[in-house]
């Protein structure tokens, strides 16, 4: 994965490369990783996590066929960049 620095601007492209990592889920991995996981409770938990899933696809179907839709989140204000003197 890359990540490109524009303007030397390490902080954005440190924040990119995060929110990408979180994307992939390659944090959760790591923690799952962290320590050795019984298999009877890896099974309960992919049960779970496939239980969670169903719902939120059955939801999000009843909600098309309904003609909700999704909250939009409001976008940012843009900056004005400082006056250079």
């Amino acid at each position: 994965m890359q990540v490109l620095v524009r303007d030397n601007n390490i902080d954005q492209a440190l924040r990119l490369l995060k929110k990408r990592l979180q994307q992939e889920g390659v944090f959760r991995e790591m923690r799952l990783r962290e320590s050795y996981e019984k298999p009877s409770v890896k099974r309960a938990r992919e049960k779970a996590e496939g239980i969670r899933r169903a719902r939120k696809l059955a939801q999000k179907k009843l909600n098309r066929e309904l003609g909700i839709s999704a909250p939009k989140k409001p976008r940012p204000a843009p900056r004005d960049k400082p006056a250079s003197n």
